[in-house]
């Protein structure tokens, strides 16, 4: 499959994409006073935009793509949520795998900018485990949705949507339609992504999760404990990101190392999401490992040239693609 044909080849996907969805709110103001309350500044508000986060950015970079993301997730029968709903079907996003929960809160990111300076965040979230029933019903929406969809990606962040019940449900029920399902996990559910086709850890969560220390710098000590992982989750494959040392994956007994490309970083935000996207769309289409690796490891440099979170833009991707790649 040349450059070309595997760029064309994303617009005919559907990810679905199971995980922890959220809000993130920006509010620009100006600061001309300290408050009479307490030395702090007054912000003055001036513009107000709500941004996809969390998953979001997962289902904005496979959107760009050109694939169709289709989330399946929790928020809170609030305005946060319907809020939520709105910036999806702002950007005709499917919005039929969403469960709105009156028990639970829409998790929102609220950052007040003054100027060009973040002068807070105030983060409104829980993290608390959804109920059974919660559990029963978003298993049904993702089983549901399932025979039309290419990859299934979990995005976790610890946030209480993805639990080992929901983890393992719909991981069954993907391998038993020869579904591939990739995995970006956090720490509390680590070691229950069993059986899946490929698991992507940073370096820090690669440590944590196995509770193992080693020498990165030492490919056979790296090459062992992603090997361990691997059996651990009896996955197909494992991908590790490693920050300024590139990515490593070993994945369908191949394993290849990829170096970080040499960029002006301007902000790591949201790299990790654009590479999951790249790597779950590659895994869908069939793509060697080395190739997954190279694709997603270039992607992920790409948006760190960029300051604040911001989705791959896909002809600048297939560009350095046809460049690195040939």
């Amino acid at each position: 499959m040349t450059i070309d044909q595997l760029f064309d080849s994303f617009n005919q996907l559907r990810v679905l994409i199971v995980g922890d969805v959220m809000l993130d709110a920006y509010v620009w103001g100006k600061v001309d006073r300290i408050s009479p309350e307490a030395p702090v500044p007054v912000v003055v508000a001036q513009r107000r935009e709500y941004r996809l986060g969390g998953a979001g950015n997962v289902i904005l970079n496979i959107h760009a793509l050109g694939a169709e993301p289709i989330i399946c997730s929790v928020v809170g029968q609030d305005t946060e949520g319907q809020n939520l709903l709105g910036e999806l079907t702002k950007r005709q996003l499917r919005t039929d795998g969403i469960l709105q929960s009156p028990d639970r809160i829409t998790t929102i990111k609220e950052r007040i900018i003054a100027g060009s300076q973040q002068v807070v965040r105030v983060d409104t979230e829980t993290d608390k485990v959804i109920t059974l029933e919660e559990q029963a019903q978003l298993i049904e929406k993702a089983k549901a949705l399932l025979p039309e969809c290419h990859v299934v990606l979990f995005e976790d962040y610890d946030k209480g949507v993805l639990c080992p019940n929901v983890i393992k449900e719909i991981t069954d029920a993907a391998n038993l339609l020869g579904i591939p399902t990739v995995v970006d996990p956090k720490k509390r559910n680590f070691l229950a992504y069993q059986n899946v086709t490929l698991f992507k850890p940073n370096l820090k969560e690669l440590k944590e999760g196995l509770k193992v220390e080693f020498d990165v710098r030492n490919e056979d000590e790296l090459k062992a404990v992603v090997k361990k992982l691997r059996y651990e989750l009896n996955a197909k494959g494992t991908f590790v990101t490693l920050s300024e040392r590139g990515v490593y994956i070993d994945y369908l007994d191949k394993q290849h190392r990829s170096p970080a490309h040499q960029r002006e970083i301007a902000d790591v935000s949201g790299a990790g999401d654009t590479v999951i996207s790249i790597a779950a769309c590659a895994v869908a289409l069939g793509v060697a490992p080395a190739t997954v690796a190279e694709l997603s490891n270039l992607g992920g440099g790409l948006v760190c040239e960029h300051v604040g979170v911001v989705p791959i833009d896909k002809e600048i991707l297939k560009a350095e693609a046809k460049k690195s790649l040939g």
